[in-house]
This record gives structure tokens, sequence and C-alpha cells, in this order.
């Protein structure tokens, strides 16, 4: 499937809800392979901050099992925050995005296809990421499982929400400093939590609420996030 926003607009229309999905989907994912450098710079960028971290603070193995998590976490969220100027913008930019909006499919279930797409792209490959840097922070195997988990369900919560804050900003100068401004704000219970629950296993303390806040965090974006970035990409698209 092309770049070409004539041809985006061919595949989805005439075909079922869960076929446009499809077709923005797949479509998000074979170009993000053709420019590799915004593929990998998040991760890149994710490495290099967990690794400059010992360096620059301390590499003392009592200080790193102890913020090793936070670290992470921290490093997680700045990733996805780099990337989430490209959720929208390069669509944006050659056309494709106008006709997502002018298709008949609802164009919050489009958007969550893209989202579902960042995710894929961005946050799962942080998730793999995720035991090979814990082990050099020192974190202990369970620490080191348990953050996962929490990174797996946090992230799609990460690029839900900077879904929202991508189309408020798309279009504008300076976008990537307002995305920041607008974003991280909205970022810090999940990562309270997030680094809580793994504070909690290390402690020896159940996890289970914790689990489960972030559970209701996740549905909670799932539902409401995708209505949201429509209704702000109609809006950026009309002030265009």
């Amino acid at each position: 499937m092309s770049n070409n926003p004539v041809r985006v607009h061919a595949v989805a229309e005439g075909v079922g809800v869960a076929g446009a999905m499809k077709a923005v989907f797949m479509r998000d994912m074979k170009v993000a392979f053709r420019q590799r450098q915004d593929l990998l710079n998040p991760l890149l960028f994710f490495v290099m901050v967990v690794t400059l971290f010992p360096l620059g603070v301390s590499p003392e193995v009592s200080f790193l099992r102890e913020a090793g998590a936070g670290i992470l976490w921290v490093a997680a969220l700045l990733s996805v925050l780099l990337s989430l100027d490209h959720l929208f913008r390069h669509d944006f930019d050659d056309g494709t995005l106008e006709q997502l909006v002018l298709q008949p499919q609802p164009l919050f279930l489009l958007v969550l296809a893209k989202t579902l797409a960042h995710w894929m792209l961005t946050g799962l490959p942080l998730v793999i990421l995720t035991p090979v840097l814990g082990i050099m922070v020192h974190l202990p195997g369970n620490s080191i499982g348990i953050l996962c988990l929490t990174l797996l369900i946090g992230t799609p919560v990460l690029s839900l929400i900077g879904s929202i804050g991508a189309a408020l900003t798309l279009g504008l100068r300076s976008a990537g400093v307002l995305l920041s401004l607008l974003i991280i704000p909205l970022y810090i219970p999940v990562l309270i939590f997030g680094t809580g629950t793994v504070a909690a296993v290390s402690e020896g303390a159940p996890v289970g609420a914790y689990l489960a806040l972030m559970g209701a965090f996740l549905v909670l974006a799932l539902t409401l996030a995708p209505f949201a970035s429509a209704s702000a990409l109609k809006i950026s698209m009309s002030n265009s």
C-alpha cells in the first residue's frame, strides 16, 4: 500500500470498519519501515538515557537497584513523547489525513488504528528492550518482570493520551514544545503507579491494586482518547 492519499482513499472506501482500520494500520506500519530513522530514534534515545544515567548520577549498585524502575519508566515516557510528533505529521503534510477525515467510517476508529500502529512501533519495542536494560541497572528478576508488565499496560496509555496532544498541536509551529507541555502532566499518574508497582514488589507488598488501577487507566484511555483525538483532528484540519 503506497503513501499516496488517493490510494489510501481508494483502499478504505467501500470496505467495512474493520477493513478500513486494518488498511490504516498496515499502511502506517509499512510507511514506518520505509522511514527507519523515525522508527529507530525513540529506541536509541531510550537506550542512551538508561545507559548515561549511571554515568551522570551514580554507578553504585544499591542506588541503581532502588532507582532503576524510575529511570526506565522516565526514559520510556520521554521516548514515546519523542515519537508523538510524527503520529499525524506525515499524513498531514502529504494530504492523507484529509482523506481519512472524509472517510465514511468513524474517524475515531481510524485514529485508534493509527495509535495502535504507533504503539506497536514504539511502545512494544521499549517493553522488549526493558529486560536487558533492567539487568544493566541491577534490578532483581521479579522486579524486571513486573516492570515489563507495567510498561506493557502503561505504554498504550502513553500513546493514546499522546495522540490527543499530537492532534491538538498539528500544523502549529514549535509543536514539539507545546506537545510536551500539554501531555507530560497527563502522563504523571501513569508514571507514579508504574514505578509504584515495582517499588511494592521490591518491598514484598501486594501489587494487585496497582495493576488494577493501571488497567483502569488503559480502559479509560481506550474509551475516551480516540474520540478526543478525532475531535482535535477535525478542529486542527479546519483551522489549517
